[in-house]
């Protein structure tokens, strides 16, 4: 294992790096600029120089965590009470004190210490990724197991890992603002040589043949070796120097030259509330947490009110008992596990997310997943496969070539190509014909074991057949049409395809898209690598741009001794620039009629769905050289179009599935992808995102439904917010384009979530609620912009999150109500209890204080735990999601904790005045809150010590039956699953299922007996003595407290009380839930409740066939 701290020294260079050349670097580090290091060199250098992290970064500290428990308000109110408790020479009270807040610090540092180390473990997976190369293969490595040697791969929004020296650049620029201020990109240069330059001279601005960790790549790409890491890197010199200056926020100067004359106090004043603050959790922490912290604070005040009660009640004659108790009241408010439960859930949620391949950036997300409305996803690699194939291509003047059998996109010798004259315009329907059309022309690949490294075309020859088909195969013949596509679609590609003889299997790098086209070039031995070594020569790139949707190269040829411009990217796009069409003799200007021919055959490919690309080319007149600054609009012009592209990803298997299970949860998909209209449309009715049959739908709705980003882009906000619905599909979408969608859905009151993996997706991902990047094929501009990563880009993975989400909101739903009714019920008790008082006009206390504080810090905080770790309910992900608006205090939980608490209460105190007074006494001795007194007959405690040890039994176990009570707010205790057979048995199966919670209860009702039976125990500690028919009382109550829960429930049910819409109050038909179902001829597409598709039902039902019977 490498060492855990930052790196601790750097290689010792005779020069600085950039004054060397990258093959002395090479040399000097050992490093393999081709193959990278080997695994054994990487474990040997992150022995050597440590990880690659700057020094403080990352790590909890200890004494933050311990400082924070401290700081709440239970244990201030514990340490005054116990510096009470000393002041009045009880040693025992407040050695039980002294001893229940070093028990309640150390669980609250162990449990918040160790779910903090695992958050940051967690977060530290979605830290900045470097993509190196480490045996031949390209890896994707968290930036801090980078070491110097490793050879670094950095492209157009990757955050740059280490100080890299560059050995290979294609229009490589880099935003080094962070470091030389400097806001315009800076370009970079690996063949610059610095040799003769003095090193403080030659500013880190213009040292062009370097690039410096934490920069951002905004263009271009290259290849480098890593220099420097951690405190080493430049930055890492400016954190150095920095180290102890905080940055401090705005307004907080106080200074009075530079400000007004009432900025100092005004400068003070938001200094000291920035440290006081903290120190509470008032301004730190997920808004969640800073609400319950508030909450906490507020419970503090009434603790106030409540002690100010007790000292009234008691006239104000304030005795030791009557301020410890009064201080015991107070703590009976304050749910003191709540933050430390929350903390812990959160952890747990993360955890549970992690399994899920998804890694939560921001601990607020955890939070918003459960109220998402709306998920705004992009297609390829998500809702689909994200494994390009090349499974059709159209050559003007050549004809159509289609691939076949090929289950593997990286292999070029897999599968068959076909050959035929004309587009099939209706696939399914004549297939049989398109058979027998391409059955003479076909090209099978086969992969012999005893040559495996051979080119695809040797393979299309009869040197190798298939054995197992009978037909007889011929090579398709190679044109020079057919040539200059390929030729095209090979050199205007970044993208790799070799055949590995150690691993025995065909490897590729780079973008799906870029793969497809180089794996089919590579079918014909027409690959980048191989035209390359023929004379090929790159001059300039222009890297693929998610506005103009098309990228571009520039390739001299020594063969051909001329310049060509090659061009690929989005059909309409390319087609707009291409003056002609064809190739050679064959080559036809490119009128409005050939347009639309062309544009005929893309819609056709699009409708098959398949992403379609145009390939372009144009020789340019004047020659140009790799250091010249061509713009792209003078470069991308005149083109030849050279023919189409289309390429098929599949949907993943498991899609069409989770976008239902949206549906079914209330959650619309809108799908924003860069593709065609036709192609969007045939994946998005594949999956089900729109219905198969859309001609069923009102015209004007179904027109709404799928729109491209140019017609959404040419709505203002007021058009589009009068649509009948969103679109659920846009094409062609821009980045700008997602931003404004999440505007739209923001004004209709609506919660999103934006999905996002490229540079200019970070606005649309901040904008959105929850932003989701993707952690494969995701820049870290959009990681760093996101809230949750999802490490295997699929779309499933966002339902598991919103899964996860719902079921961390209930749970914190129910553990809040948990110990906010176990207070209420507390207060109850004991200031109604204040009304029995002795002989001496004093109040006798229902319960001692050292009871109140082992109910508070013992009985309740163990369920409350295990109600955090409850899993997800049956219907978590059929009912609509919760109102982000209110949060967790919904008024059926305020309900819930007022009649919980209040019967808890009430109970408890009639058990108190039928133990006392129901044998006929008269008298409640005399001091019995300090001590047992039973040397006076008349004045013994005998009586209310009985009461005290029954209210004891009895509050206890009412706390945790309420925990197995609330494990639904609505259903039954005894029938929480209708989906499940009614009886005991499934009764203490669902009990048992979480073994925390039941073992929690178990042994929290069974610790009581000790408690109650122990001699000294009980009447020196707790104040009670053991009992004998009384525990019938609390059996009894225990009851009845159940009867009333149930009843509540019931009532809950029956009058349909708090059913708002969320939550459970769908699960108040066990038969199922209403849904508004559109039963359309080739399946049904179901929308939630409040989609305006089910108003345009009910104007139109014969339109939509609307199932008779539902809403």
């Amino acid at each position: 294992m490498p060492p855990k701290g930052p790196a601790a020294n750097c290689p010792d260079y005779p020069r600085h790096p950039f004054q060397l050349s990258s093959e002395d670097v090479a040399r000097y580090l050992q490093a393999d600029a081709e193959a990278g290091l080997s695994p054994a060199r990487v474990k040997e250098l992150q022995s050597k120089y440590g990880q690659n992290k700057l020094a403080g970064e990352g790590g909890v500290k200890w004494y933050s965590v311990l400082l924070k428990q401290v700081s709440n308000a239970m244990i201030l109110v514990l340490i005054f009470a116990m510096a009470l408790s000393y002041g009045v020479t009880d040693y025992v009270e407040g050695g039980v004190i002294t001893a229940v807040i070093l028990l309640n610090i150390a669980i609250g540092f162990y449990q918040e210490f160790n779910a903090e180390k695992k958050m940051d473990s967690l977060r530290a997976l979605s830290s900045p990724s470097a993509h190196v190369l480490r045996g031949g293969n390209t890896d994707t490595v968290p930036s801090a197991e980078v070491v110097p040697g490793d050879v670094v791969i950095i492209k157009t929004g990757d955050t740059v890992p280490a100080d890299l020296r560059l050995f290979e650049a294609m229009n490589l620029e880099c935003d080094e603002k962070i470091l030389t201020g400097e806001a315009i990109p800076v370009a970079k240069l690996p063949d610059a040589d610095f040799s003769g330059c003095d090193e403080l001279q030659t500013g880190i601005g213009d040292r062009l043949n370097m690039v410096y960790s934490s920069s951002t790549v905004t263009k271009g790409r290259g290849r480098g070796i890593v220099v420097f890491t951690g405190m080493h890197t430049e930055i890492g010199r400016i954190a150095e120097s920095m180290s102890g200056k905080a940055a401090r926020k705005p307004n907080r100067s106080m200074s009075s030259k530079k400000h007004p004359i009432l900025q100092p106090a005004k400068g003070a004043f938001l200094r000291t509330w920035d440290v006081v603050g903290k120190f509470l959790g008032l301004t730190e922490g997920t808004p969640l947490q800073i609400k319950l912290s508030k909450l906490a604070y507020v419970l503090f005040g009434f603790a106030i009110l409540l002690a100010i009660i007790v000292f009234g009640a008691n006239k104000f004659n304030v005795t030791n008992e009557v301020a410890i108790y009064a201080i015991s009241t107070g703590i009976a408010m304050i749910p003191e596990s709540l933050i430390a439960v929350l903390t812990i859930t959160f952890v747990s949620g993360m955890t549970q997310m992690r399994r899920r391949k998804v890694l939560t950036r921001k601990l607020s997300a955890l939070e918003a997943l459960g109220g998402i409305t709306n998920i705004c996803s992009d297609k390829t690699g998500t809702l689909t496969q994200g494994q390009m194939v090349t499974r059709k291509a159209w050559v003007p003047g050549y004809g159509v070539l289609t691939v076949e059998g090929s289950s593997d996109a990286s292999n070029p010798t897999e599968g068959s190509v076909h050959f035929s004259e004309e587009i099939v315009e209706a696939p399914d329907a004549d297939a049989e014909k398109q058979k027998s059309i391409e059955k003479d022309r076909a090209i099978r690949f086969v992969e012999p074991d005893e040559r495996p490294h051979r080119s695809a075309a040797r393979f299309a020859s009869r040197e190798f057949p298939d054995e197992s088909s009978d037909e007889a195969t011929t090579p398709i013949e190679m044109t020079a049409e057919l040539s200059a596509f390929l030729q095209s679609s090979a050199l205007c590609n970044i993208a790799t395809v070799r055949y590995s003889d150690s691993e025995k299997n065909w490897q590729t790098t780079g973008d799906p898209t870029e793969i497809a086209l180089q794996v089919f070039s590579t079918r014909f031995d027409k690959g980048k690598k191989k035209l390359e070594s023929n004379g090929w020569k790159q001059i300039a790139e222009y890297p693929f741009d998610s506005n103009v949707k098309r990228m571009s190269v520039i390739y001299s040829s020594n063969e051909l001794h001329e310049q060509l411009i090659f061009s690929k990217g989005a059909a309409e796009r390319i087609l707009d620039l291409c003056v002609d069409i064809g190739y050679g003799s064959q080559r036809q200007e490119m009128t409005e009629q050939v347009k639309e021919s062309v544009l005929s055959r893309m819609n056709s490919f699009a409708d098959q769905g398949l992403r379609v690309l145009a390939i372009a080319q144009r020789t340019l007149s004047v020659k140009v050289s790799s250091g010249d600054d061509l713009r792209r609009e003078d470069v991308e012009k005149d083109l030849t179009l050279l023919g189409l592209a289309g390429l098929y990803d599949p949907p993943r298997l498991e899609t069409k599935g989770a976008v239902k299970q949206c549906t079914e949860a209330g959650i619309k998909v809108h799908m924003l992808t860069g593709d065609h209209s036709g192609t969007a449309t045939a994946i998005a009715k594949e999956v089900g995102v729109i219905p198969r049959d859309m001609s069923a739908l009102p015209y004007h709705l179904a027109q709404s439904l799928v729109k491209t980003a140019a017609e959404f882009d040419a709505m203002t906000d007021e058009e589009i917010d009068r649509m009948p619905e969103l679109p659920l599909v846009i094409a062609r979408c821009a980045p700008h384009t997602k931003t404004r969608m999440i505007g739209a859905l923001h004004r209709r009151g609506k919660f999103a979530a934006m999905t996002g993996d490229g540079v200019n997706d970070g606005p649309s991902l901040q904008a959105a609620d929850v932003g989701i990047a993707m952690g494969l094929a995701g820049s870290d501009v959009a990681k760093g912009a996101s809230d949750i990563v999802l490490t295997d880009d699929n779309f499933a993975s966002i339902i598991s999150a919103i899964e996860e989400g719902r079921r961390m909101f209930d749970n914190i739903q129910k553990f809040v109500l948990h110990l906010l009714a176990t207070n209420v019920g507390e207060v109850v008790l004991l200031i109604c209890g204040l009304g029995f008082q002795d002989r001496s006009g004093f109040s006798v206390f229902p319960l001692s204080p050292l009871q109140i504080l082992w109910i508070n810090m013992v009985t309740s905080g163990f369920p409350a735990f295990g109600l955090g770790r409850e899993k997800a309910a049956y219907n978590v992900m059929t009912r609509p999601p919760h109102n982000h608006k209110k949060g967790v205090f919904t008024w059926q939980v305020i309900a819930d904790v007022l009649v919980y608490g209040a019967l808890m209460g009430i109970l408890c105190l009639l058990t108190f005045v039928i133990v006392i007074y129901g044998p006929g006494v008269d008298t409640l001795g005399f001091d019995c809150n300090r001590s047992f007194n039973d040397d006076n007959e008349h004045d013994t405690c005998d009586v209310v010590f009985r009461a005290r040890a029954a209210v004891f039994a009895e509050l206890t176990w009412l706390i945790l039956v309420t925990a197995w009570e609330i494990k639904s707010l609505r259903r039954s205790l005894l029938h929480l699953d209708p989906r499940k057979p009614f009886g005991l048995a499934t009764v203490a199966k669902d009990l048992y299922e979480n073994h925390f919670l039941f073992w929690s209860i178990t042994l929290g009702s069974l610790v009581v007996f000790p408690c109650i039976y122990i001699p000294g125990l009980n009447t020196k500690v707790f104040k009670h003595k053991a009992i004998t028919w009384e525990w019938g009382l609390s059996c009894g109550a225990v009851v009845i407290y159940l009867l009333g829960m149930e009843l509540w429930k019931a009532a809950k049910r029956t009058f349909g009380w708090f059913a708002d819409g969320e939550m459970d109050a769908v699960a108040d038909q066990e038969e199922g839930r209403e849904k508004r179902l559109l039963n359309l001829r080739q399946g049904a597409f179901s929308f939630s409740r409040t989609s305006s598709l089910a108003k345009e039902a009910r104007e139109d039902p014969q339109a939509v066939g609307l199932r008779e019977g539902t809403v």
